[in-house]
């Protein structure tokens, strides 16, 4: 199909099913004195789905997110959601920026305005963009893929097709974090020719690192790294572990309890985000329920998991990228990069270490990480992006 105009419209009947299924809740129990040490705490899980019940408005977030225009796309058979907003500059320079899990495209619902209208927050228009944020395949408002391989190297292709046919950018930008890193650096590795250049805020697991079995070619940086990676991995995995290999069977209670799928993604907000365990210094409960709702009522929590699955399985190697590139690392992610690996392997031309945040970057900290993006793509702009 050709490119169509997108609301956000949820049926009375998905949002009264969820109001009964948070009357009817069945909970767990747990043990006196524990907190977050096992998992969601009981007590700020209850206080969080209490607001919901009671005050939070489905009505009103849909009707801000239906602020941006939003589209659909089919691209090879999947039907791909996305924000488009047309910078107010001289000049806008074209970006697509790819989101994570267990975020969604609201992850940088907050940096829209300030890419696209720098003027109005203070900066000037000449470091305008056009921003394009989709919904990663099996996430949110895009549909779910009904065939296997739909990994970060398959999303990379679906973004090329995306941006240079269907929008017609002849050369663009691209900045991604979580899931939304890898998508980009397969768009940077396999097609360079239009890529203006890539922006980072993390890596992810470094798989090749963690298989070196050289020690004495790494540096101590790097040695420090891959003896953190295996216990981060063994305290904190056990969402990677199951939906690396197991989703369908995880996927059967979430998509039934929105609870449950509370629970499963609001450990890793809290757990991952620059907020010394208390989400409120973070996020607004609206914020926070507004990115779960995504999740609940368009019940694609199944095939976004799916997504660790189809990455570990099918997924081919990473060579050395030579577009331009930035990494932006913020101090509470997680498994922050060796830089000697970072720049053996991307062609770094802007390293940051941010002052605060985490990794959640943009709907954590929006004005330094939009003043950064503007920061790291001035040099590379130029009067012909459109074919």
């Amino acid at each position: 199909m050709s490119i169509e105009r997108f609301n956000i419209n949820i049926s009375d009947e998905v949002l009264n099913d969820l109001k009964y299924r948070l009357e009817h809740i069945r909970w767990p129990d747990q043990l006196e004195g524990d907190g977050w040490e096992r998992g969601t705490d009981i007590n700020y899980l209850q206080s969080l789905i209490s607001y919901w019940r009671h005050q939070f408005d489905w009505r009103a977030q849909e009707a801000e997110l239906n602020r941006f225009s939003q589209f659909k796309c089919n691209v090879e058979g999947i039907d791909i959601h996305f924000v488009h907003e047309h910078g107010k500059g001289p000049n806008p320079m074209p970006i697509i920026l790819t989101h994570g899990w267990p975020d969604s495209y609201i992850r940088y619902k907050k940096i829209i305005p300030l890419l696209t209208d720098p003027a109005s927050y203070g900066g000037k228009a000449e470091d305008s963009f056009d921003v394009i944020v989709p919904s990663l395949p099996g996430f949110g408002f895009s549909s779910s893929p009904k065939h296997s391989g739909v990994n970060n190297y398959y999303v990379s292709e679906l973004w090329a097709i995306l941006m240079t046919e269907e929008l017609g950018y002849s050369k663009f930008a691209a900045a991604g974090g979580d899931i939304g890193s890898g998508v980009t650096r397969y768009l940077a590795l396999n097609h360079p020719e239009i890529l203006t250049g890539i922006h980072l805020t993390d890596i992810g697991i470094i798989r090749n690192l963690m298989a070196s079995h050289d020690d004495a070619e790494l540096s101590e940086e790097e040695l420090q790294y891959k003896k953190n990676t295996p216990t981060w991995i063994s305290n904190e995995g056990a969402y990677m572990a199951i939906q690396s290999t197991k989703p369908q069977t995880l996927a059967y209670g979430l998509s039934d309890s929105p609870v449950g799928l509370a629970a499963w993604i609001i450990e890793k907000f809290r757990g991952w985000s620059d907020c010394n365990g208390d989400l409120q210094k973070r996020y607004s409960m609206d914020e926070l329920l507004t990115n779960i709702m995504i999740y609940w009522v368009t019940n694609t929590i199944g095939s976004s998991i799916n997504t660790y699955y189809e990455n570990t399985h099918s997924l081919p190697p990473m060579g050395r990228i030579d577009v331009p590139t930035g990494l932006a690392l913020f101090p509470a992610d997680i498994l922050l990069p060796p830089k000697e690996w970072v720049h053996r392997n991307l062609n770094i031309t802007r390293f940051t270490t941010m002052p605060n945040g985490g990794h959640f970057t943009a709907m954590e900290e929006p004005e330094i990480f939009a003043e950064e993006i503007k920061a790291f793509f001035r040099p590379y702009r130029s009067k012909n992006n459109r074919l």
